[in-house]
């Protein structure tokens, strides 16, 4: 795939990781639509010449919907699911169990919210003419996390959310494969999200020390740059890629 001129859709995409991506794709000339729930969207695709939708990923009808309308007049090539929630709560807290509405919301956002948004843009996808030497009729990459693998205590929700979302990916490219569609999942660390961001500089500070190297928090840029080398390697399928400085997180 070419970043330059391919069409792009990306969820969460009105900040953080998500809004990187998009800033990435238009850079290389591609074209984006930002769905989020978060009306700051409009205004960063107004600023890189795209499209804002506003979507809540848990209703699958409404993901399918918005992607058609995406895709009309020109093809998806790339979709990118970065929608996601980070609750802190642990099993058994001071006020008890776990909120069980609190886990399935988190469920509902960080892994239903991203298969609703791949396989209505799968669908989309497969009835595309396939391009270049391998018949390449379009990419999905999903955002998993190294809590997926390395959960700290406080992320049982978050964690068995994003190991869904690891989960699914090789047997997603394996569904797509005959569709001439990749799936691959990325797997960050500790990044300069707004959720990060929100911490005292201190404490970001001493996060990023525990990364081996470069001992620091992550760039959103960084994972971008990630995103739009998975978009055109083809031989990048099935696999779900850890970003994250060679850390494995602790306990807690």
């Amino acid at each position: 795939m070419d970043l330059s001129g391919c069409g792009a859709a990306i969820t969460g995409g009105a900040g953080g990781l998500g809004e990187a991506v998009a800033r990435h794709i238009a850079g290389a000339g591609g074209t984006v639509a930002i769905l989020d729930l978060d009306d700051k969207g409009a205004d960063i695709a107004e600023d890189l010449g795209g499209t804002f939708h506003k979507l809540d990923v848990t209703d699958a009808p409404a993901c399918a919907r918005i992607l058609a309308t995406v895709a009309e007049g020109h093809r998806l090539d790339l979709m990118v699911n970065c929608a996601g929630v980070a609750p802190a709560a642990r099993t058994v807290g001071r006020d008890g169990a776990h909120d069980p509405a609190l886990f399935a919301r988190t469920v509902g956002i960080n892994l239903i919210g991203t298969f609703n948004c791949a396989s209505a843009a799968a669908a989309i996808m497969a009835e595309q003419d396939g391009r270049g030497p391998d018949g390449e009729r379009g990419v999905i990459v999903n955002t998993a996390s190294i809590a997926a693998y390395d959960g700290q205590m406080g992320q049982i929700a978050y964690a068995a959310s994003k190991g869904g979302v690891a989960a699914m990916t090789l047997p997603m490219a394996r569904d797509l494969a005959r569709s001439g569609i990749r799936v691959v999942a990325v797997a960050p660390g500790l990044f300069l999200t707004p959720m990060m961001t929100a911490f005292p500089q201190d404490i970001q500070d001493r996060l990023g020390a525990q990364v081996p190297y470069p001992p620091r928090l992550g760039h959103p840029a960084e994972f971008a740059a990630l995103v739009g080398h998975i978009a055109t390697n083809p031989m990048l399928n099935g696999e779900v890629i850890r970003l994250d400085g060679a850390i494995r997180l602790a306990p807690k």
